[in-house]
């Protein structure tokens, strides 16, 4: 039985039919469908082969991503099915609040920076994406204040970089609480003219002039683009030996296991933005509408 569900990039594009992304990467969705992936609950009842959980067990997980893009996670509902492979047990120092809106950008955020964890044909390139060394390498993270960003901040400040943060003033305090160095506004500064020589830049925002970025990175660096759609630097980027790579995030209960620790331990830290009950989905999308969210925004189910 679902507790909360934590909203995503993926919901509000599959409601509005993709038409944010060009013809050729819209896919057929079959309406109508229930939309959601990221849910926090306790175990209802199981399959007979599955052994890893049992009535009662608190867990959270994505679910179905991105198998179910086109029909729908199913997450946006009191009582959601879902592979155990999909699965972990809740952090038991989160609530369901906090644990529903950690499983997709907690995910990207492992994905791209600690491991892939899996061997499905990449949608955005020709070759698998592979993540580098953070330990003493200095990283920057743009839309560091947003679900995905700034859940990778943290990652990469527990794996040992040092992490530059870019952001909207107003995360300018939960940054700076995350050991980042330095912050910059973006509203007032424009990194790429304050930057240089950074051995990765994490672009967790996309939209147009990503080529920017490349003046901030060392010659043999990486740029890793959560959303590489327009992307149109990579010429010069060979230029300068720089990795460009994305990857698409995929449903692993295994990883989230994982991750649950460094929740636990509270040294990762999920930020909610806005809580919704889902009886207000609407609102909640409307909210997304807005912009200049912190974290995430969560639904509860009563």
């Amino acid at each position: 039985m679902s507790r909360a569900v934590g909203l995503n990039p993926p919901d509000w594009y599959l409601r509005d039919g993709y038409r944010a992304l060009p013809p050729e990467w819209r896919p057929d969705g079959d309406f109508p469908l229930i939309l959601g992936t990221d849910v926090s609950g306790v175990v209802e009842a199981t399959a007979a082969d599955v052994t890893d959980f049992q009535a009662g067990d608190e867990v959270f997980g994505m679910v179905r991503f991105p198998d179910g893009v086109m029909t729908g996670g199913g997450a946006y509902a009191q009582y959601v099915s879902a592979p155990a492979s999909h699965l972990a047990r809740k952090p038991a120092k989160l609530d369901h609040i906090q644990a529903a809106g950690a499983p997709m950008s907690l995910l990207t955020a492992w994905q791209f920076l600690i491991e892939l964890g899996h061997d499905a044909p990449n949608p955005f390139q020709t070759f698998p994406h592979a993540p580098v060394e953070l330990e003493g390498r200095t990283v920057l993270i743009n839309g560091a204040g947003g679900g995905v960003g700034h859940l990778a901040t943290q990652l990469a400040k527990a794996r040992g970089a040092r992490v530059i943060a870019v952001a909207s003033a107003k995360n300018a305090a939960m940054l700076g609480a995350f050991g980042v160095d330095p912050f910059i506004d973006y509203g007032k500064t424009a990194v790429e003219t304050v930057v240089r020589d950074v051995d990765l830049v994490l672009d967790a925002v996309g939209g147009a002039r990503m080529e920017r970025l490349l003046d901030v990175i060392r010659p043999g660096g990486a740029l890793f683009l959560v959303n590489p759609l327009g992307f149109k630097g990579h010429d010069a980027a060979a230029r300068r030996g720089i990795k460009v790579s994305s990857t698409q995030v995929r449903s692993n209960g295994a990883q989230l296991a994982q991750a649950a620790t460094l929740l636990d331990q509270g040294t990762v830290h999920v930020v909610i933005d806005s809580v919704f009950p889902l009886s207000e989905a609407s609102r909640a999308h409307q909210r997304v509408a807005e912009g200049g969210i912190q974290g995430k925004i969560v639904l509860t189910v009563a």
